[in-house]
C-alpha cells in the first residue's frame, strides 16, 4: 500500500510524555507517512516538542482548550476527506494503541473495509483489571446484541477507515462525544454494508500521564445507544453522494481554519469550538 495515501491521526490531550516516543515509534516503520496530532490545550509541552522536531510529515492542530475526544475524532474525519487520503487511522497518542500493530490493520485495509484493532477477538489481549475491565466487556457486548453488529470490539478507536466511505456520512448527526460517538460511527459502517473486520491487539495500560475518561462517559454512552437503536426502528438512515455535511468552503472568522461541524443548525468550528458568524 502506498503510504503517501495514508493519514494517521492522534488525538492528544496531556501527552507531552508520550507524544515523542509516539511518533517516533510509527516512523520508524513508516518513515514517510503523514501524522497528524490534534492537541487540546493542556499548557503542557506537547505543541513545542512536536514543533522542534521540525518533521514536514507533521502536522499539528493546536485547539485553545479542551473539545473533547469525539470532536478531535470528527475533525480527523474530515481533515482526511479534505487533505484527499485514501485512507484514515485513528488512535489515542498514550501507548494505548501500541504503533506495532499498524502494519497489521492497514493490511487489511480496502475501500469498502473498515478495520478495528480489538482488544476481545481472538488473539486480542488487555491489560485493564478489576471494575474498568468489566465495564469495558460488558458494555461491548451489550452495544454488539443490541445494534446486531458482528464484531467483539465496538468502543476503541483504533480504526482504519476508508475516505470512500467517509464522504458518505451524515456530518450533521455526529454530535456525540467520547465512546458515543465511536459506536455511532462503527453503527453507520455497518450500515453502509462495510465489511467489519477485527485485527487483535494488545491493549495497553496507559503508563504515562493519566487516564481522562469522564466517568459520566458510561452512563451518556448507554443513553446514546438506546437512541441509535430507536432511530434504527422507526426511521431510514440518511447517506450521502453529494454531502453537504461537512463544509468545505468557509473560513472561521476566530482561527482561520476550515473544519466545521453542523450542530442544531449552527455551524461550529471544530478546531477552536466556536460558532460561525
Amino acid at each position: 500500500m502506498n503510504n503517501s495515501n495514508i493519514l494517521i491521526s492522534l488525538s492528544a490531550y496531556k501527552e507531552a510524555e508520550n507524544i515523542v516516543k509516539i511518533t517516533d515509534k510509527i516512523k520508524s516503520q513508516f518513515p514517510t507517512i503523514k501524522i497528524l496530532i490534534i492537541n487540546d490545550e493542556s499548557y503542557d509541552n506537547t505543541e513545542k516538542l512536536i514543533q522542534e522536531k521540525n518533521d514536514e510529515n507533521i502536522t499539528i492542530i493546536q485547539r485553545p482548550k479542551k473539545l473533547g475526544l469525539g470532536t478531535a475524532h470528527k475533525l480527523s474525519l474530515i481533515y482526511a476527506i479534505k487533505n484527499d487520503y485514501e485512507y484514515l487511522v485513528t488512535m489515542d497518542a498514550d501507548f494505548s494503541h501500541d504503533p506495532v500493530h499498524l502494519q497489521e490493520l492497514l493490511e487489511q485495509a480496502g475501500h469498502n473495509n473498515f478495520v478495528i484493532g480489538s482488544r476481545f477477538c481472538n488473539g486480542a489481549k488487555s491489560d485493564y483489571k478489576g471494575l474498568r475491565k468489566v465495564i469495558s466487556i460488558f458494555g461491548n457486548f451489550f452495544a454488539k446484541k443490541i445494534l446486531n453488529i458482528k464484531l467483539n470490539e465496538i468502543t476503541t478507536y483504533y480504526r482504519v477507515y476508508s475516505t470512500k466511505l467517509l464522504k458518505k456520512l451524515p456530518y450533521d448527526e455526529l454530535n456525540a462525544q467520547g465512546y458515543s460517538l465511536g459506536v455511532r460511527l462503527v453503527w453507520l459502517m455497518k450500515k453502509l454494508d462495510a465489511k467489519l473486520i477485527e485485527v487483535p491487539i494488545h491493549f495497553k495500560d496507559r503508563n504515562k500521564g493519566k487516564s481522562k475518561i469522564p466517568k459520566l462517559q458510561i452512563f451518556i454512552s448507554f443513553f446514546d445507544l438506546l437512541s441509535i437503536k430507536l432511530k434504527d426502528i422507526f426511521m431510514e438512515q440518511r447517506f450521502y453522494e453529494i454531502n453537504k455535511t461537512y463544509i468545505l468552503d468557509k473560513t472561521c472568522h476566530y482561527c482561520d481554519q476550515k473544519f466545521f461541524s453542523v450542530k442544531k443548525n449552527n455551524i461550529i468550528c471544530l478546531v477552536c469550538g466556536k460558532e460561525k458568524k
